[in-house]
């Protein structure tokens, strides 16, 4: 099952159960999901799991931006909100890698890209960010590619 697919039968589970955030963040998720697709392709385009991915993850990024809004606004009722629907859309995401994991990807991107000094990152950061595939943010990658190319 796609992501999308699985996106519109949440939705219809959330319908029955009444869960009026869960319906509301996915009905949210599936808009952002077909906007998407359509400028792909056009009104029957449909996206694959990995693009399906990147669009969720800007989502959970723009709630990030909206939770810091709140809170500098003294909202934290409007920040809570925004916490729940982070958490109800991550669970359609691939598990993220722990920093271990992502030393070692770096590594690999390294040796695989024979950098060796820091006017090479870009050949490497390419290769990172292909192998994590989204389940590392680029803000860990780059740092980590920087802490050990010298």
């Amino acid at each position: 099952m796609t992501l999308q697919s699985q996106v519109d039968n949440d939705i219809k589970e959330a319908m029955r159960a009444r869960e009026t955030v869960r319906l509301n963040t996915l009905r949210m998720a599936k808009a952002a999901l077909k906007n998407v697709a359509i400028e792909k392709g056009g009104a029957a385009a449909t996206l694959d799991d990995a693009e399906a991915a990147t669009v969720l993850r800007k989502q959970i990024k723009q709630r990030h931006d909206s939770i810091a809004g709140f809170e500098k606004g003294g909202r934290a009722e409007l920040a809570a909100v925004e916490q729940a629907e982070i958490e109800i859309l991550s669970a359609y995401l691939p598990q993220g890698l722990s920093a271990e994991e992502v030393t070692i990807l770096v590594k690999d991107a390294i040796a695989e890209a024979g950098a060796t000094t820091r006017k090479e990152m870009g050949a490497v950061m390419k290769i990172a960010a292909a192998k994590a595939a989204g389940r590392a943010d680029g803000r860990a990658l780059s740092a980590e590619v920087q802490k050990l190319l010298v």
